[in-house]
């Protein structure tokens, strides 16, 4: 890839690309309970804020890939109770609103927090991921930030070896118990990347 384009937001064009691609990204995490796919696609589709996502794009516009954030003001995924219960009903979203309720993380002031970062298939071993977590860790230090946080699920080794590279390092360690029946995980660790304090110019 000759040139990869980035775009402080989503254009509303690829709503529907972006959501497809989080449903394959964390589909094995989130299968078994945001499943049938259809119902799936529709919640990431309804849900998806387009000002909480950097994008990578081709030069004929093709979405190459997202990073998400989220703050207390929102989030990349910012669907709630009622998004689920509108998707699923009420019985079908209500449990599956608990359920999502154990994986939500809460904003620090101090600390920018990733709401997932996903590269389509045929642009992956491009730099597109790269890119995009430097990009996050930009816009963290644009927005006066001290550091980046995400987590990463023990069945995501690949991930978490692309976060250490790029100077992520790993703290708490949160294990889900019997639930990793449901989740296809059994442990989540938070990685959080420093951010160096950019002094003001003279």
């Amino acid at each position: 890839m000759t040139q990869i384009i980035l775009s402080p937001t989503l254009p509303e064009t690829d709503r529907a690309r972006a959501a497809d691609l989080y449903w394959q990204a964390f589909r094995d995490k989130l299968g078994r309970i945001m499943q049938p796919e259809e119902k799936a696609l529709s919640f990431f589709t309804r849900c998806l804020d387009p000002a909480y996502a950097i994008c990578a794009h081709a030069p004929d516009g093709r979405l190459l890939g997202v990073a998400g954030f989220k703050t207390a003001e929102g989030a990349l995924m910012s669907g709630d109770l009622r998004d689920v219960m509108t998707t699923y009903g009420a019985f079908g979203g209500l449990w599956r609103g608990l359920l999502l309720g154990m994986l939500e993380r809460t904003p620090q002031d101090d600390i920018l927090l990733m709401d997932g970062i996903f590269v389509t298939a045929e642009a992956r071993g491009q730099g597109v991921g790269t890119l995009l977590l430097t990009t996050i860790k930009d816009r963290a230090a644009e927005m006066g930030k001290s550091g980046v946080r995400l987590d990463v699920i023990d069945t995501n080794p690949r991930a978490r070896a692309l976060y250490e590279r790029h100077g992520f390092i790993a703290g708490a360690v949160n294990h889900i118990g019997p639930f990793r029946h449901l989740f296809k995980f059994r442990s989540s660790t938070t990685m959080t990347c420093p951010i160096p304090h950019r002094q003001a110019a003279t």
